[in-house]
């Protein structure tokens, strides 16, 4: 039962990737992207096309509103129930996405810890950030649990929330808790990179795209439906900054101007965890060859599986 990922950065070019190779090899996507899994939010998560996800069967695509929870615990439930269903079509699943925390969680087997949400310790840490500023709950999480800081950008919030949630209610760090099982069969996994100058460059030309292709319309029209900014969905990078456009704290420039800045940051810290010097990732650089490269490592991994690299 073969598993292939995609790994990489954001921008660098992993759905279009994964389309073309899951063309070629019989496969179907199952997105890792913690943001896609919303309904409404298309342009800002950069979305596959409809025409895309027709050509191609994707899954985790749309299957939360912006105001609904959606945990760690329901993705790995749904990738696995996907990947099932992908492969007992004798299909080829193609995990891709650059949220790390989703991708490993599946690839390493996680068991995550069953701590239920306490709303009213949730509300206090919600406070002392509104008070002291998010770092204040970052530093504390770095005393707690450093491990599971490194891991988390300081101004992610619900995720800061989340360990020092299950610190303090089992008085043990998050990263002690999460046991790594490991899967009952072969991965490919090929990691997708760049050097930064050109990652950049094609970060700020896809951001420059969303807002021809509608991004303030869409995020206007979220607001329209009641979805707040404060809610997890929409502190996304670019929808953010956009609501803030929107309600006259920020101008357009302004917005755009800081998307393009978090966006780089959050393609900094993708890469703490896909690390170039991970043995376990196939690395391509994109500029050479990407498709043919690609092609010949998937051809090789799946030849050991017999009828599975059948196309």
């Amino acid at each position: 039962m073969p598993l292939i990922a995609v790994v990489g950065p954001t921008a660098v070019g992993k759905s279009k990737l994964a389309l073309h190779l899951s063309q070629r090899f019989r496969g179907e996507i199952v997105s890792a992207d913690s943001r896609q899994v919303y309904r409404y939010m298309d342009i800002g998560t950069a979305k596959p096309s409809l025409a895309e996800r027709h050509l191609i069967p994707h899954h985790l695509i749309d299957i939360a509103d912006p105001d609904e929870p959606f945990s760690l615990t329901m993705f790995q439930v749904s990738a696995h129930a996907a990947i099932d269903d992908i492969e007992a079509r004798r299909k080829i699943p193609f995990l891709v996405g650059g949220s790390g925390l989703y991708v490993w969680s599946v690839l390493e087997g996680w068991r995550v810890p069953h701590v239920p949400p306490d709303r009213k310790l949730r509300q206090s840490l919600e406070q002392k950030a509104a008070v002291e500023g998010n770092y204040a709950l970052y530093q504390e999480l770095q005393q707690a649990d450093p491990v599971a800081a490194a891991k988390i950008m300081p101004g992610n919030t619900r995720r800061i929330i989340r360990a020092l949630e299950v610190y303090l209610a089992t008085g043990k760090p998050a990263s002690q808790l999460w046991q790594k099982r490991g899967l009952d069969f072969p991965v490919l996994i090929i990691g997708l990179t760049t050097a930064r100058s050109h990652l950049y460059h094609m970060i700020d030309s896809r951001i420059d795209e969303m807002i021809e292709k509608g991004l303030v319309e869409e995020v206007r029209g979220l607001l329209i439906k009641g979805y707040d900014l404060s809610l997890p969905s929409m502190s996304s990078i670019g929808y953010r900054q956009v609501g803030m456009f929107l309600g006259g704290k920020l101008d357009l420039a302004s917005a755009i101007e800081q998307t393009k800045h978090g966006t780089h940051r959050i393609a900094r810290h993708q890469y703490a965890w896909f690390r170039l010097s991970d043995e376990r990732i196939g690395w391509l650089d994109i500029r050479e060859n990407l498709e043919n490269e690609a092609g010949k490592a998937v051809e090789k991994f799946l030849d050991q599986f017999g009828s599975w690299s059948t196309p």
